[in-house]
């Protein structure tokens, strides 16, 4: 194929990508519907210190949930599934290099973020007031990093492991992030055994830049340095242990 023929297949098949998560209930509800409930829920609920100001943590927070429902739990466990199915084995022998079936998935996850993060921002600042106080290009590099680190992760485990090992560890995963990374509940809050594990997990890095960047406060370079390391490691993990079959 010409680099531009392949530019348009890489292009047909994220808009393939994309329209399948989309159609998948199971896929809306977790990376859509399940971050906006617990926004919505723990914003409204009042249950955090500095009421009016809970937002500024709950948005982050969601917005790195959102990142890995995505790159995680939706993107891993579809891939695996379609290994187990043969369809990435018959794609193969398809004029789509694999690198661009790649590419095409990334893209996808990358699109679904885009409606995520939109649909999240619009309902802090209407429904709460959220208005963001420091720098959008960090949040983008933070966002963009958690991406490669949780897609990463998603497309190892669907690689390696069988599908519905994948489910299960995907999902396991998604509620071992939410309970420790430092999303909703701040991690000096964490039991005092699991804190040192929590601030090391890619979740809490992320969601700590996320904070740093929408509320202005500094930057801490050692979470910044922990996503970082996270979304180099993970991709070529992934690269490595993957099999098609």
């Amino acid at each position: 194929m010409t680099p531009r023929q392949t530019t348009r297949a890489v292009v047909a098949q994220t808009a393939a990508e994309l329209t399948m998560t989309l159609r998948r209930g199971e896929s809306v509800l977790v990376t859509i519907i399940i971050p906006v409930a617990l926004m919505v829920f723990f914003a409204s609920a009042r249950l955090l210190p500095a009421a009016g100001r809970a937002i500024s943590f709950l948005l982050p927070g969601t917005l790195a949930l959102a990142v890995i429902s995505t790159g995680l739990v939706s993107l891993g466990i579809a891939t695996a599934y379609e290994r187990y199915y043969g369809v990435l084995k018959r794609i193969g022998v398809t004029p789509l290099p694999r690198g661009g079936l790649i590419a095409a998935k990334l893209l996808a996850i990358l699109g679904l973020e885009i409606l995520q993060i939109v649909l999240l921002v619009v309902i802090a600042v209407a429904g709460y007031g959220w208005r963001p106080h420091g720098s959008i290009a960090l949040a983008v590099v933070a966002l963009l990093l958690g991406s490669a680190a949780f897609a990463g992760l998603g497309l190892a485990m669907a690689g390696r492991l069988r599908a519905e090992a994948t489910l299960a560890a995907a999902n396991g995963l998604f509620l071992f992030f939410l309970l420790l990374g430092g999303l909703y509940v701040p991690l000096d809050h964490v039991p005092g055994l699991l804190e040192p594990i929590a601030r090391i997990l890619p979740a809490a890095a992320l969601a700590s830049v996320l904070r740093s960047a929408l509320d202005g406060s500094t930057l801490s370079i050692g979470s910044l340095a922990l996503l970082a390391a996270w979304a180099i490691t993970m991709p070529l993990l992934a690269g490595f242990s993957f099999r098609w079959e």
